[in-house]
């Protein structure tokens, strides 16, 4: 794995419905949360949050904003997915960061919307499944999701779960103990 001077911890959210009525392949990005961390020390640069409006399914399931308490009014008031990448390209900046999120679930739905809108990523090609990484680190038989590895780790999960940005900063939290460092840093 490359060293790169930074390390954008992503997490999304995504519609979602529980009576399959929204299949995977047509699900879209709803909610961006993005955290910005130094390499070197670990410490949180910056973080970005949008939600995103939907077009193939508009409206939002109630299952959908029961989970995520993402609401009508947030996506309606939102920008389409290419604004939200052009977003999400500013924020970048010229800082050069390894995608870094808790599984490929993400990097796999980036992929879909990109390719459902017709435009590039500005996340470059590599990508670090922290999930599979924390597994191998802490010796587990299988991988575990953001609140089982905080409290695996003896941390409590901040904010409310199923929200880009707060999962998004909950995993940067996680990221010191994948590299070995054992603490998180402020």
């Amino acid at each position: 794995m490359p060293s790169p001077s930074h390390y954008l911890v992503i997490d999304l959210e995504a519609t979602c419905s529980e009576d399959g009525s929204i299949p995977r392949e047509e699900t879209e990005i709803i909610e961006i949360g993005a955290v910005l961390v130094e390499a070197e020390t670990l410490k949180t640069v910056r973080e970005m949050q949008t939600f995103v409006r939907p077009i193939r399914h508009p409206r939002l399931t109630p299952f959908c904003t029961k989970l995520t308490t993402i609401t009508q009014a947030d996506v309606d008031a939102a920008p389409r997915f290419p604004a939200a990448m052009a977003k999400l390209r500013e924020f970048l900046g010229r800082d050069a960061a390894l995608f870094c999120s808790w599984g490929n679930y993400d990097r796999n739905q980036f992929e879909r919307d990109a390719r459902r809108h017709g435009i590039r990523l500005p996340l470059g090609k590599d990508h670090w499944n922290l999930k599979a990484a924390f597994a191998r680190k802490h010796n587990e038989g299988r991988e575990i999701g953001v609140g089982q590895a905080l409290r695996k780790l003896g941390l409590s999960f901040q904010g409310t779960h199923h929200r880009g940005i707060d999962d998004a900063r909950n995993i940067a939290r996680i990221l010191p103990y994948v590299l070995g460092g054992g603490r998180e840093r402020a």
